[in-house]
């Protein structure tokens, strides 16, 4: 039973961390390093026009048409693949669905000892169940977040994080496996617990970084986190069945 969970745990997660992590690369990464040029000056967010008293009109208006181009560059060169930092970026990403990867397969053995059967076509289910757990339901409250963004207390935000993770994972556990009101009702009071509380947030909105690739940046890692988790679901819970057969 523990060899099987763990062989298919491992083998589930670390497939499905090699997807995220090639698909963060390509859609992710490049907007974190567009942040980071906000974040460090090398990039202005709606920058003032160099002033040139001296110039004529022609080159006054010259020089505002590339400092405001500099400023709000859209498309950057970021650079190519840096060895180092993208493979640890790998090397993260495997062990962070690694682990994912454990509790979901543990989730799983326990559905089976209370009599449900988890067939690999369920895995889709799975996986989006954790999805919406792990990334949907915290994202909510407080959404993927690029450097120089305004933030509240670290801890404070982990704490909320944790308690949501955990109160909408059994929230979804008892809306599924539920036989009645008696048990879903509270599974939507468990739910919407952590957002009437309401997440952390810093009291004053200050920051470098444009909202516009914020919101690209919240959208693409969240898809990311769709994509990883319906594979992660379907990989564990086909090599699941695989081992019980």
């Amino acid at each position: 039973m523990l060899s099987r969970l763990l062989s298919s745990a491992l083998i589930a997660g670390a497939a499905a961390g090699l997807i995220a992590a090639l698909l963060q690369l390509g859609f992710v990464q490049p907007v974190l390093l567009h942040a980071e040029l906000y974040e460090g000056g090398e990039l202005t967010h709606f920058a003032a026009p160099s002033d040139h008293h001296h110039h004529d009109a022609a080159d006054t208006a010259h020089d505002h048409d590339h400092a405001e181009g500099a400023a709000a560059a859209a498309h950057p060169d970021m650079g190519g693949l840096d060895l180092s930092r993208d493979g640890l970026s790998v090397l993260f990403s495997i062990l962070v669905y690694a682990g994912y990867a454990l509790l979901l397969v543990a989730a799983i053995a326990l559905a089976e000892n209370r009599g449900h059967a988890v067939t690999a076509r369920q895995g889709l289910l799975w996986g989006v169940a954790g999805f919406v757990a792990v990334q949907l339901a915290p994202a909510f409250g407080l959404a993927p977040e690029l450097p120089g963004m305004a933030a509240a207390d670290i801890t404070q935000r982990e704490i909320w994080w944790l308690a949501t993770v955990a109160l909408s994972a059994v929230a979804l556990w008892l809306i599924a496996f539920g036989k009645s009101w008696a048990e879903w009702a509270p599974a939507i009071v468990l739910a919407a617990l952590p957002h009437l509380v309401g997440a952390p947030h810093p009291a004053e909105l200050t920051g470098p970084t444009p909202p516009e690739l914020a919101a690209q940046f919240a959208g693409r890692a969240l898809g990311v986190g769709l994509v990883a988790w319906v594979a992660l679901g379907l990989l564990t819970t086909t090599l699941w069945s695989r081992g019980r057969a």
